[in-house]
């Protein structure tokens, strides 16, 4: 039987173990520019099997919160490639998580102060993060306007230069972030998208701009360096679906052919519940119409997973277990799951925006905090020295 700890192949990619950081969004870029002080906090995380970096906006368009990173602009690759050269000589793998947040943003943080946008004008009822005199805030996300059609063959390729811009920052993949109630996830459900034209209605069409996505980044850097993260049942960001079930079978078996590195699957609700009693999901029953239609990507799940049900997953048939929060307060997870360790506590006050505090200073099971710090910074310093 598989081990946690054991190597795995996803795709082109070879991992160490069975362990991947999930995205954690952390508000610690600047102008959407990623800093040193980044290139601290994921090579302190870099024994796990695959980091995935944060959501990266792939456009000035698909920003939705204040200080997150993007993959657009020419400060931006140099500050991405300070961190994939910190992990990588930390001999770590890691992927950069492709976003579009649709309707999820704010005017504040659109190109020109335009409203954000969406498959149809429906607002989302959730919050987005602006900064107001510097300090993060939580406030409602705007009403959007829906996208036409003629825009569409351009989102699409924002995706493809993204993925481009990725693997000439030195990142291994990418991963779709096709979830949560972002762009793709609102094309591909109900209470988002009312469209009439080729893009709505029928599953078929409401699959379509994602399938097109995908098809775009896999024909630009290959199948095998490429992930995609779904989120069957979430309500993230006020998403939901009439039919979960048949629209995710639909999605699976059409991505099978493509030769995918993975599919992460987040079970239940992002960050809560792993079951939802108004929303009823057979998870089993979607991976076996994957593997049905020859999908052959490594299967990543996702949600609240602890040791224990890691292990069940894994006996199960589950390539590799995502952990978020953990990672949080934890950079060496991977030692702590195996040997049983208890875990730090995080500081949720640190979660969203500020500096090393809640970031990069939190102990290891060998060090203190202050002394792993200088540990990864020297590693960072190096990676730095090699690239300039």
């Amino acid at each position: 039987m598989p081990s946690l700890f054991e190597p795995v192949q996803a795709g082109d990619l070879h991992l160490a173990n069975r362990i991947a950081m999930a995205p954690l969004t952390r508000n610690r870029a600047p102008d959407a520019i990623p800093t040193p002080l980044m290139a601290t906090y994921y090579t302190q995380r870099a024994s796990a099997g695959l980091l995935i970096t944060e959501a990266t906006a792939i456009s000035p368009q698909g920003q939705g919160y204040a200080d997150v990173p993007g993959l657009y602009g020419t400060e931006q690759l140099d500050g991405w490639k300070r961190v994939t050269s910190a992990v990588h000589a930390e001999g770590g793998k890691i992927v950069v998580q492709l976003w579009h947040v649709g309707r999820v943003s704010h005017t504040d943080l659109q190109p020109g102060n335009a409203a954000p946008v969406a498959p149809s004008a429906i607002r989302a009822h959730t919050k987005t993060v602006l900064l107001k005199d510097g300090v993060p805030t939580f406030t409602d996300t705007s009403m959007p306007r829906a996208l036409d059609l003629g825009e569409l063959p351009g989102i699409v390729q924002d995706y493809r230069h993204a993925a481009r811009n990725a693997i000439a920052c030195g990142f291994d993949g990418v991963e779709i972030h096709a979830a949560n109630g972002y762009l793709l996830d609102q094309f591909l459900k109900t209470g988002a998208n009312q469209r009439t034209d080729d893009y709505g209605g029928s599953i078929r069409n409401r699959a379509r701009l994602t399938l097109e996505v995908v098809r775009a980044i896999v024909d630009e850097i290959g199948g095998g360096r490429t992930g995609i993260r779904l989120s069957p049942v979430t309500p993230a960001n006020d998403i939901v679906d009439e039919n979960p079930q048949q629209l995710f079978d639909y999605l699976l078996a059409q991505l099978a052919p493509l030769g995918l590195a993975y599919v992460h699957i987040i079970e239940g609700a992002t960050g809560g519940a792993r079951e939802l009693a108004d929303r009823p999901f057979d998870y089993a029953a979607l991976k076996a119409v994957y593997r049905k239609a020859g999908g052959k990507g490594a299967w990543m799940v996702n949600n609240a997973y602890d040791r224990a049900l890691a292990d069940a997953a894994v006996a199960a048939g589950a390539d590799i277990v995502a952990f978020g929060r953990p990672f949080i307060a934890n950079p060496d997870l991977l030692a702590r799951l195996e040997k049983n360790a208890p875990l730090n506590e995080p500081d949720r006050a640190t979660f969203y925006g500020g500096g090393a505090a809640g970031y990069t200073d939190y102990p290891t099971l060998y060090c203190d905090g202050k002394f792993r710090s200088k540990v990864a910074a020297a590693l960072v310093h190096k990676a730095l020295t090699a690239i300039e």
